[in-house]
């Protein structure tokens, strides 16, 4: 399927169109909000927290014996605020570590989601069955309603991220601070949590339980390395994340054997790889090119150093040396040599060097930063 192709059928089918438009807002809020749970130190989490949905979904089936998506979010978004608590309570009241409390509710609550799970399929019950798509997620069952529930969510979420900014602001990068000004940290801490926990309750159905912490933390690891302003990187988090759902759902529709979550979650976590890559600021690639130009020029400025400490014994700067001295350097290379000279920091006559008059004065700063440095 080409890309006009692709692009008339997701105007002319109504399932494509509402699955793409789903996991576009998805994406969306799910990168908005990540990037808090990133900053916060919180990447485990969304991990905790939709394995925590788990036994809500099985409970609200157990109690209305209905498959309806909403009764069933909303299972799982209590379960979900449950566990985040009962984790928050732990680090608080007791000595243990995050790690830990997120582990032991991670464990627990997926524990017993899965023993739920495994007692509703011994049931003779029909509607039981297809519940099992909410551990690895089904965008195909997404309708419209659940678009537009997914659209009011996220414009609330943005809405009170807009209106609380400069308190959420304060509260990430100096939480003391921001109580010795009088704002209310834990209500603050409770709202974001809050909304962190309604996202991921809002991507089970289609990304999944298992996968779920990937598409929340994914975008805003990738946004993170781009910038160092939290604006830019909730807005490009946001964008990560809407693309990620759109080219997965584009991928996915393409390749039918192909099931839409993993394939997001997958695209997702190409924009991660090719933040870590190229982006300028922190990516591995220029990482590399500005340590191997700090290296070069390192081996440039230690040549002239000892240029000039051997040059400064003559009364004539010109005068020329031989090569050979050089050899006693240990930085000294013929690349090196040749790179001074088209700077006009030396003048290279076959086998003799002599330093120009404005390269013996950039050697001698050098000489004397470097005699200074050692004192």
């Amino acid at each position: 399927m080409t890309i006009s192709e692709y692009i008339e059928l997701l105007f002319n089918d109504y399932t494509l169109r509402t699955i793409t438009l789903g996991t576009a807002i998805l994406g969306a809020v799910c990168g908005m909000l990540g990037s808090f749970a990133v900053l916060r130190k919180q990447s485990l989490l969304g991990d905790a927290i939709s394995h925590a949905a788990l036994p809500g979904i099985a409970v609200a089936f157990l109690i209305t014996g209905a498959k309806d998506s909403n009764t069933l979010l909303l299972g799982a978004l209590i379960s979900g605020l449950l566990g985040a608590f009962w984790i928050k309570s732990i680090i608080t009241k007791t000595h243990l570590k995050s790690d830990t409390a997120l582990g032991l509710i991670l464990s627990l609550f997926f524990g017993v989601g899965m023993l739920l799970l495994t007692f509703i399929q011994k049931q003779p019950n029909a509607n039981q069955a297809g519940l099992d798509k909410y551990l690895f997620g089904q965008a195909a069952t997404l309708l419209e309603k659940d678009v537009w529930f997914m659209a009011i969510v996220t414009s609330v979420c943005l809405g009170v991220l807009l209106l609380f900014w400069k308190e959420f602001k304060l509260l990430l990068f100096d939480p003391d601070y921001t109580k010795t000004l009088g704002f209310n940290i834990k209500f603050l801490d409770t709202l974001i949590t809050s909304f962190i926990v309604a996202a991921i309750i809002l991507g089970l159905q289609t990304v999944g339980v298992v996968l779920m912490s990937a598409m929340l933390l994914a975008p805003a690891a990738a946004a993170r390395q781009w910038t160092n302003s939290l604006a830019i990187m909730v807005a490009l988090a946001a964008t990560f994340g809407a693309f990620s759902g759109v080219i997965g759902t584009g991928i996915s529709a393409s390749y039918p054997n192909l099931s839409t979550g993993p394939v997001i979650v997958l695209v997702a976590s190409v924009f991660v790889i090719v933040s870590f890559i190229f982006s300028p600021g922190r990516g591995l690639l220029f990482k590399e090119i500005r340590f191997r130009k700090n290296r070069n020029d390192l081996k440039l400025h230690k040549t002239l150093s000892f240029m000039y400490d051997i040059a400064k014994n003559h009364d004539d700067i010109s005068h020329p040396h031989t090569v050979k001295i050089l050899n006693n350097f240990q930085g000294y290379t013929k690349k090196s040599l040749h790179k001074l000279e088209k700077e006009n920091l030396i003048v290279l006559i076959g086998s003799n060097w002599s330093l120009t008059e404005e390269g013996f004065f950039k050697a001698k700063n050098l000489y004397n930063q470097h005699i200074e440095t050692n004192d």
